[in-house]
């Protein structure tokens, strides 16, 4: 177990990896600052690192880590994704969940996160720190009937379990976005005892699984039941329609469908073709993004085999208000920065950069409105380019 000692709000408290009984300890503050028990905690105990401030042998913060990939360009990057941070009651506003954000990224760090991913909704205080949000996150509210009266079913074939090939195309589904878990084995067994999820695999007659989709539900007080999708994976729009007209015929049992929060990917599939919209959505927190070690960040990306491309670009210093020229050349699907003393024409700050790194600008348009500086159009419509062949969508929660 490792120890070091921190100044913290002007007190020496001690941050450490948790042994047994500091899990417990930590546990037992996760319910008394959320408010209710923390299941996760249990759950990730075997494959998430938990760092806690302690003062006098008393757990006052801390949170989990876990050092999972991310795909993004299609390939999967090694990312500290953090969960279930908190500070207790008693020492907020002392800027404790800060100083413990830098340590426990810097335990993840040394494991070979470059980049973090974070879901919380005090979003600005997390921008302060670096992160930034990619995109909107929403989740749905539909009435079964609508789905059941506007997708077809087609020939479509549904069976019902869990399979090898259903998480495999999980697994190269989730490549062709800017965002998604690069699923571990204990992924999937962690979600399934979490939630109870039911789960389905689609597929045309005699051919390969194209469509998982996985749900929960539980029963309404006083007839039938909630049903709240948390897996929608379909490699096509046959698939994904029928998908959506299964769904549709739980209408005798469900009133309206849910799909939780980033459950359904960015596609206009309910918007050209629902017969009547009574779609509901609601905006939550988004997921945010933050870049620890760019020139290696960079390096594990995916990039477009085809793209050719050097562009001097400037970057924002992490710890100060100074920036830092770099040379950026791509090229066979490959990243390099490199430090330069070339003039540049676009510079950008650390939670920019994570924006683009996750193909969030789509336009110059969008690009010029967060307020990234540039002086030549042409070459700020050349980099937003380089990450825009997939588009950001993180379905994961953790």
């Amino acid at each position: 177990m490792s120890k070091e000692g921190s100044a913290i709000s002007g007190q020496l408290v001690c941050v450490e990896a948790a042994d047994d009984d500091l899990w417990q300890q930590f546990d037992a503050l996760a319910t008394r600052s959320y408010g209710h028990p923390i299941a996760d905690i249990t759950h990730l105990r075997p494959h998430a690192d938990l760092r806690v401030a302690t003062r006098g042998g008393r757990v006052i913060a801390g949170g989990l880590g876990l050092l999972v990939p991310q795909f993004f360009g299609g390939r999967p990057v090694p990312s500290a994704c953090l969960a279930a941070g908190c500070v207790a009651p008693e020492e907020r506003g002392q800027h404790l969940a800060a100083d413990m954000v830098t340590q426990r990224l810097r335990a993840l760090q040394e494991q070979g996160a470059v980049i973090s991913a974070i879901s919380t909704s005090s979003n600005g205080y997390a921008r302060t720190m670096g992160w930034e949000a990619p995109t909107h996150v929403f989740a749905w509210t539909i009435p079964a009937e609508d789905l059941k009266n506007s997708f077809p079913t087609g020939t479509i074939e549904i069976h019902h379990g869990l399979t090898p090939d259903a998480i495999n195309l999980q697994h190269d589904l989730a490549r062709h976005w800017n965002g998604p878990i690069h699923r571990p084995d204990w992924w999937t067994s962690w979600k399934q005892t979490k939630t109870n999820l039911t789960t389905y695999r689609f597929h045309p007659p005699g051919q390969p699984i194209t469509g998982l989709l996985s749900y929960a539900t539980n029963r309404r007080e006083q007839h039938g039941m909630n049903l709240t999708v948390h897996d929608f994976w379909a490699a096509d729009t046959n698939t994904a329609e029928a998908m959506l007209a299964f769904l549709g015929h739980h209408n005798t049992r469900a009133d309206t469908i849910e799909f939780r929060r980033g459950a359904l990917p960015p596609q206009p599939l309910l918007l050209h073709n629902l017969h009547r919209y009574r779609a509901q959505a609601q905006a939550w927190h988004p997921w945010m993004l933050r870049i620890l070690n760019i020139p290696e960040a960079l390096r594990l990306r995916g990039w477009p085999p085809n793209l050719d491309t050097t562009l001097p670009i400037e970057i924002e210093n992490e710890h100060d208000n100074t920036t830092q020229r770099y040379l950026l050349q791509i090229t066979a699907g490959t990243a390099e920065l490199t430090p330069t003393h070339t003039p540049t024409k676009i510079s950008l700050t650390r939670r920019q950069l994570a924006a683009w790194y996750a193909g969030s600008y789509r336009t110059t348009t969008t690009a010029h409105l967060s307020g990234i500086h540039t002086d030549s159009d042409e070459t700020l419509a050349t980099l937003i380019h380089t990450t825009t062949n997939h588009e950001p969508w993180l379905p994961d929660h953790f």
